[in-house]
């Protein structure tokens, strides 16, 4: 049993294991399950998020009001023709993630991780940085479990969802497990995996959750993208040695705080930030029409 980051690092190294079979192990004793039959419901889930990310490459999503059909094509097309700024990795990442956003708002099959709301930031860096390091599926099942192990704690000491936290603890909460695999796959330590989620946190802290007219479309489809660039930036830095200073357990407390001090107008509700805009209540009226 696990309770904190820290919990997973101190078992995880005093034992000589990696943090992802720490995670596996409490999975096993939690539900009773093999860890062959813990792997296969892992690759099952894994592959759901697989094709939510490369769904809509090619394909624009239909939804109520077309906020964003078609953002992940064009992403995909402005990196397809190499002349990008932030390079071809960060360039697939976002067209990924903005592709799952679509699915979701057609109401395709995703993979909430943690969020339906954050659905494209894991599986976007997951995939990406495991093909960039052409990872073995050994080292992308302990990626992912790590990924699991950073969520879990996250909802058991904090909040995961927008409505009490803010998009912090929706897309940031899913950079934070990102970006935890993203390290484990390049080989990083238990160590960098803490630096990485601390750092992640410190980098969005204070996100409100502002939809547009209610839906999770804008601005939660830009967010997915730069949280998962958020997630890989914060990974190099762990990888560099960086020292966050603050640790991953002390940013999840801060941003658990701080999610209870946004007004109600920031959580969720589209009574604040963009969704009040002009335009944000003016797209309002359109969907109210709809009704």
């Amino acid at each position: 049993m696990y309770h904190s980051v820290r919990d997973l690092i101190d078992q995880a190294t005093q034992r000589g294991v990696t943090i992802g079979t720490v995670v596996l192990e409490n999975e096993m004793a939690f539900t009773e399950k093999t860890a062959e039959e813990v792997r296969s419901e892992l690759r099952r889930r894994y592959g759901i998020m697989s094709e939510s990310i490369v769904r809509a490459l090619n394909e624009p999503q239909h939804m109520v009001l077309e906020l964003i059909s078609g953002q992940s094509k064009k992403q995909n097309d402005y990196t397809a023709a190499g002349n990008t700024l932030c390079g071809e990795l960060l360039g697939r990442i976002m067209s990924r993630a903005l592709s799952a956003c679509e699915v979701n708002a057609s109401m395709g099959r995703i993979c909430a991780a943690p969020t339906a709301g954050s659905c494209g930031i894991v599986p976007a860096v997951v995939s990406e940085v495991a093909r960039a390091r052409a990872v073995s599926e050994e080292v992308l099942m302990d990626a992912l479990l790590t990924a699991c192990g950073v969520g879990a704690v996250i909802t058991r000491n904090a909040t995961v969802a927008g409505a009490e936290g803010g998009c912090q603890a929706e897309c940031g909460t899913a950079a934070a497990m990102a970006g935890a695999a993203a390290v484990i796959m390049a080989g990083g330590s238990a160590e960098m995996v803490d630096a990485c989620v601390a750092i992640v946190l410190m980098n969005c802290m204070g996100l409100v959750c502002d939809p547009v007219a209610g839906l999770v479309q804008l601005p939660c489809s830009y967010r997915n993208a730069s949280q998962a660039v958020n997630a890989v930036l914060s990974a190099d830095l762990a990888l560099a040695g960086q020292n966050s200073v603050i640790s991953a357990d002390e940013a999840i407390a801060a941003m658990y705080k701080v999610g209870r001090q946004l007004p109600p107008e920031l959580r969720e509700t589209a009574a604040g930030g963009i969704a009040v805009t002009p335009t944000g209540k003016k797209l309002h009226k359109e969907l109210k029409k709809m009704q």
